[in-house]
């Protein structure tokens, strides 16, 4: 598999396949909201479509980085949500990466949000697949994130070497500017689990796949089978 890493602004063509990375906290909110119980989560272009589409739909959840805000169920937190019941809801989550990320590659035929938490689930449908060439959108600090970096480079080597040791890209995920801000509490809206919360490796048994469903991207869980019930390699 031909993996390449870039950021946004370095997206220069459509990819055949794309993994959006969004450890802090983007992609890893995303997973624990499918793990309460959400349906589908709308992947919001601003914070005015994020208002404008929950005004629309009041029973939607609307959440985005940063503080509370009028119009906001919640915010960018993997700690606060998994203590709210998502059952059956749609979620729009706008971010400052991690969303951005998604829409720019929303024109890719396969799409996939990821972080260390739906990792070897996301490295596994890469293998169903048979993806040649992969590009890994590093979507934090300019394509320059670590724990991004990190993550991506983990799932590119999990996708074709299954049993790959995740303990020195959890450790560069750790050491990152992203978890020592949230650790000393320089960005708001955090709870102080985040961190940790962000660094548990394979918690969910999903990936997430993201499809433009309309004039919306829309990110749903791809539920995947256990490794021993793989076909031999």
């Amino acid at each position: 598999m031909d993996a390449r890493f870039l950021g946004i602004s370095d997206l220069t063509e459509v990819p055949s396949v794309a993994v959006v990375v969004d450890v802090m906290r983007a992609f890893t909110v995303a997973a624990w909201a499918f793990a309460q119980g959400a349906e589908k989560i709308v992947l919001a272009e601003s914070l005015d479509e994020a208002l404008a589409l929950k005004a629309r739909h009041p029973d939607w959840v609307a959440l985005k980085d940063g503080p509370s805000a009028p119009g906001f169920d919640t915010v960018n937190s993997p700690g606060l949500l998994r203590s709210i019941d998502l059952g059956g809801r749609t979620v729009v989550q706008k971010t400052t990466a991690g969303t951005v990320g998604a829409l720019a590659v929303k024109e890719a035929p396969l799409v996939l949000c990821a972080s260390f938490v739906v990792a070897e689930a996301t490295a596994q449908l890469l293998r169903t697949h048979k993806s040649d060439s992969v590009t890994f959108v590093v979507t934090g600090e300019d394509g320059q994130a670590d724990e991004d970096l990190a993550c991506a480079q983990y799932i590119a080597r999990t996708a074709t070497k299954v049993g790959t040791d995740a303990a020195e890209f959890l450790r560069r995920a750790a050491a990152s500017r992203a978890a020592a801000e949230l650790t000393e509490g320089v960005r708001q809206g955090v709870h102080p689990d985040d961190v940790a919360l962000c660094l548990e490796v394979d918690r969910f048994p999903f990936a997430m796949v993201a499809t433009l469903e309309g004039a919306l991207m829309v990110l749903r869980p791809h539920a995947m089978p256990s490794l021993t019930d793989e076909d031999p390699a």
